[in-house]
């Protein structure tokens, strides 16, 4: 049976047991979302002592819309917890800091793929995959505890390619159900597509570039939406229901409404209300 009440609870970034490791091993340069160019490695300037953001209420403000559509699923508190047992990148050696740095980027993948995989373990059109999506995610999460050593070496391109080959047929078998033509939109440049009220049931949209597209009211209902860039995009009153492998950056990075219709993985972007 399909698992209904899948617990995410480890895959959402927990601050309060992390070391601001986002904030110090991500690189990021000035632009549209940046207001400054920050080396990896190197600390935000906005980072404080206690590993709190100095400006969090007001990222938008001060031009760091960027920190605010971004989520490490968990691997920030696996990381700084688990991985290196509770030791400040700030008070160990010079080495243990970099290596620190190294594994947060490869955790941090790991646990996207957990998410997809706990996610596709709920959708009752997979059951028949059921126990190869269990197997996948059992092994994934085996990875996210190895040394830190084996983690900068590990090859997880690799891994997630042969993951991506179960959800993929995941995606097929969820979206089968749907009536009439389904969307094949993989990869599609949609960047400021006028897709208002657009039927797109079923729809692949694995990796398509909707930047700035309009889909005011589409109808997007068990829609694939892995890896879909949709910064910028127009979501008001579009209905998600049932839509998977979309999660919460993605969504921080779109504009909606209190009418846009959401899958119950993720949850209404504060700044939407905000906004209008």
């Amino acid at each position: 049976m399909p698992d209904q009440t899948a617990d995410r609870t480890g895959l959402r970034g927990d601050c309060e047991h992390c070391f601001g490791l986002c904030c110090v091993a991500l690189p990021f340069s000035a632009s549209t979302d940046f207001a400054i160019d920050k080396a990896a490695g190197r600390p935000c300037p906005n980072l404080r002592t206690d590993h709190r953001c100095g400006i969090h209420a007001r990222l938008r403000d001060k031009g760091f819309t960027g920190c605010t559509v971004y989520d490490c699923f968990g691997a920030g508190q696996k990381v700084s917890q688990v991985t290196f047992g509770g030791q400040d990148w700030r008070t160990g050696p010079p080495e243990q800091a970099r290596r620190m740095f190294d594994v947060f980027p490869v955790v941090r993948q790991l646990h996207e793929l957990l998410w997809y995989l706990t996610e596709a373990l709920t959708l009752p059109a997979a059951r028949p995959l059921a126990t190869d999506l269990r197997r996948s995610l059992e092994a994934t999460e085996k990875l996210t505890l190895l040394a830190p050593e084996e983690l900068a070496a590990l090859d997880v391109a690799a891994h997630r390619q042969e993951v991506n080959v179960l959800l993929l047929r995941t995606s097929e078998l969820a979206r089968a159900g749907v009536r009439g033509r389904k969307k094949e939109r993989r990869g599609a440049d949609l960047m400021g597509a006028r897709l208002r009220g657009a039927d797109l049931r079923g729809a692949n949209l694995r990796g398509a570039y909707l930047i700035a597209a309009d889909l005011t009211g589409a109808d997007l209902r068990n829609a694939d939406l892995i890896g879909a860039d949709l910064r910028d995009t127009d979501l008001t009153d579009a209905d998600l229901t049932g839509a998977f492998f979309l999660t919460q950056p993605q969504l921080n990075a779109a504009r909606g409404s209190a009418g846009t219709r959401l899958p119950e993985s993720v949850t209404r972007p504060v700044h939407w209300t905000a906004q209008r």
